[in-house]
């Protein structure tokens, strides 16, 4: 049996299997039911390794083990394998998530809490800054920023954007604003973009501006994200936002808005 390295490679990627199970996977495949040596030669993987393997892939349901003697292996049908990984990285997910929402409630939370203050407060205001590569990054980004704001939001993006943003983090801008938090969101809006930004609250503050072509936002004055691409021009995995926190900055790029903002029209 001949299979490319590429081939296996994407299998691994999409499977999570290390090299020797993609390769006794496949080769079980080619045959349908076979032995552990039989798979061992096709495969080009160790015999001493082959009933490790084999195992692995069984409790992960690629395979089954046949009855009777010789031990032999029956290949499990691709599309059920498929739908059998699926369910494994659900479980796995869900209990990931678990043990970090219970490590909210220990005393390592904590710990790791009172070492970064101390480390922060080590630190210039001026090391406080950052490049973040892929949107992906930048949204989750924007969302801490956004959920931990005390006083102000102002979101300045694109029509595309807009949209991006409110299905990222729509839930905590309605959290801060009905806490008091003022947002202000200003961007091209169609029809479309019309009708989605009707349904947030009147206490979200919405303009539209067509002739501000840019993306950043300022949370209370003192803590700034600006994009450097044009997200119509740049791949999402390669967009990239720039982090500071400075008051100074931050404060100077606000009162620059706010002139213009009274001059947009509302939505």
């Amino acid at each position: 049996m001949i299979v490319k390295e590429d081939f296996l490679d994407n299998l691994r990627r999409f499977f999570g299997l290390n090299l020797y199970e993609v390769r006794i996977w496949t080769a079980l495949l080619s045959r349908g039911v076979s032995t552990a040596g039989e798979l061992s030669d096709i495969g080009d993987v160790p015999r001493s390794r082959a009933y490790d393997v084999l195992e692995s892939l069984e409790k992960k349901g690629f395979v089954i083990l046949k009855l009777g003697k010789p031990i032999k292996y029956i290949a499990v049908e691709p599309k059920e394998v498929v739908e059998r990984v699926k369910t494994l990285l659900n479980q796995e997910t869900k209990e990931k998530v678990k043990r970090l929402d219970d490590l909210k409630k220990t005393e390592v939370i904590k710990e790791l809490d009172l070492l970064h203050k101390q480390g922060i407060e080590l630190v210039e205001p001026t090391e406080l800054s950052g490049a973040i590569r892929g949107r992906h990054n930048l949204y989750q980004h924007l969302e801490s920023m956004v959920k931990n704001a005390k006083k102000s939001v102002t979101i300045v993006t694109t029509n595309k954007g807009v949209l991006r943003k409110l299905e990222a983090f729509k839930d905590e801008l309605e959290k801060i604003s009905k806490k008091g938090v003022k947002v202000k969101i200003a961007a091209p809006v169609d029809k479309e973009t019309e009708a989605i930004l009707s349904e947030l609250p009147k206490s979200i503050e919405i303009r539209k501006s067509d002739k501000i072509n840019a993306r950043f936002c300022i949370v209370d004055n003192k803590e700034l994200m600006f994009m450097i691409m044009n997200d119509e021009e740049v791949h999402h995995a390669y967009d990239i936002g720039i982090w500071i926190n400075t008051p100074y900055f931050a404060s100077a790029l606000n009162d620059m808005f706010e002139t213009t903002w009274a001059a947009m029209p509302k939505v």
